[in-house]
């Protein structure tokens, strides 16, 4: 086992355990809590539909990884759920583009909760007649999303983004992929992708990391180490198309705009820090162009931007509701290209530097926060105290260099219109 110790200035520290198995094992303590919270993942999301496993390749209908984090829940003697639910842990489980995470929060009985944690993770049960039931339960769920204003605002402009990278479609699949999927196709997804060296444990909490890591060692399933190597198509800088609307049952439209990146490479922490201090610098709350829009109605609180990247994707991505959804992005653009011509205001820069280090700072006060910072360590081998390091590190030189993935010509428009009665 290689075991580090991380720690910091401002008191925090956390454990990083490499296992002979593979697994990565990352725990934080604070014993001054009452609560624990735990994340057993794996480095297997929506995107890997296609893949090479010891020279062999395969290929798989899209939603798999979605459908496998709902069947891992089962067992021949009843579900997780219902173990969770004597100990009293809140339990769930997510799907994203490129992981699947199961989770438990506790107050109470963490030896207990984990435990169950590694088996039904580890204890796959399929049978034909149990994955069929599931195709009906998640078939209701793909066709709810279809008929979300929020789900399908940014799928349509991920579709609408990227030509042929798999982060264009739905995480759950459709109706007719995952009518292709049978026991057999996922017990081979779950031998490839839940393998100890593709996977992660993070906890956070009033726990004792020595009594974990025996825990652990004793109930992870040894397994043979295999080759697995990702297949992604070929991405063009250029987007799909620049617009696409879908009138939905909404009381005000709704809009997704987003910048693609060229995303060849995966952004370095440093680079997705000084993304974030940008974008509070475009269009946060203490920017020029969030009180123009704001006083001008074009938008409200449910306004939100993020930094949307992973494996061979990579977007700046704005959305919210508005009466005039062009008239933002027609702003927004804007509002980059006076930046890119007239610089970045110090004064500016120091305040959202500011603002965005006090915030990292205030996530140590939460457990559910800092293992999902974890979960990023292990995802991107990254380290817990890597955004404190670099905001106070970053000069207004380096965001500014950011301006430059920002690319009028590269920029997508997702709106849901009020269907007409």
């Amino acid at each position: 086992m290689l075991k580090e110790v991380f720690e910091n200035e401002i008191g925090e520290s956390y454990v990083k355990c490499v296992l002979d198995c593979g697994l990565k094992v990352f725990i934080c303590e604070k014993p001054l809590y009452n609560s624990a919270y735990a994340i057993f993942g794996t480095k297997y999301g929506s995107i890997d539909n296609v893949f090479s496993v010891n020279g062999e390749r395969v290929e798989v209908p899209e939603g798999i990884a979605h459908f496998l984090e709902h069947k891992l829940f089962e067992s021949e003697d009843g579900d997780a759920f219902t173990r969770y639910a004597k100990t009293g842990a809140y339990a769930n489980a997510f799907t994203s583009f490129d992981k699947t995470c199961y989770i438990f929060n506790c107050s109470s009985n963490f030896e207990e909760n984990l435990d169950i944690l590694l088996d039904f993770v580890q204890s796959p049960y399929f049978t034909a007649a149990t994955v069929q039931k599931e195709q009906g339960i998640i078939g209701q769920e793909i066709r709810m999303y279809d008929d979300s204003p929020a789900w399908r605002v940014m799928f349509n402009m991920l579709f609408a983004m990227y030509h042929s990278h798999p982060v264009r479609i739905d995480i759950a699949g459709t109706v007719e992929s995952i009518a292709q999927i049978d026991d057999k196709l996922l017990y081979k997804c779950y031998e490839t992708f839940y393998n100890p060296q593709n996977m992660f444990l993070c906890i956070t909490g009033n726990v004792n990391t020595e009594k974990i890591l025996k825990t652990v060692e004793a109930a992870i399933k040894p397994k043979e180490s295999i080759e697995l190597t990702r297949i992604m198509p070929t991405e063009p800088d250029t987007v799909l198309k620049p617009y696409v609307e879908q009138a939905l049952e909404v009381a005000l439209p709704m809009f997704c705009f987003g910048y693609k990146e060229n995303a060849q490479t995966k952004p370095t922490i440093k680079e997705r820090i000084c993304t974030a201090v940008l974008l509070e610098m475009v269009v946060g709350d203490a920017s020029p162009l969030y009180k123009r829009l704001t006083n001008d109605g074009l938008i409200n609180d449910e306004f939100s931007f993020e930094y949307f990247n992973g494996d061979g994707y990579s977007a700046v991505i704005f959305e919210g509701e508005s009466k005039n959804p062009k008239k933002v992005a027609e702003e927004i653009k804007a509002e980059i290209n006076r930046l890119k011509e007239e610089g970045l205001s110090k004064k500016l820069f120091n305040a959202v530097r500011s603002g965005l280090y006090g915030n990292a700072i205030r996530s140590f006060n939460s457990v559910e926060s800092i293992t999902m910072g974890l979960v990023d360590c292990a995802m991107n081998d990254t380290g817990l105290f890597d955004e404190i390091k670099y905001l106070k590190k970053i000069t207004v030189d380096d965001v500014y260099k950011r301006l430059a993935l920002l690319n009028d010509d590269c920029t997508v428009l997702s709106v849901i219109t009020p269907k007409e009665k």
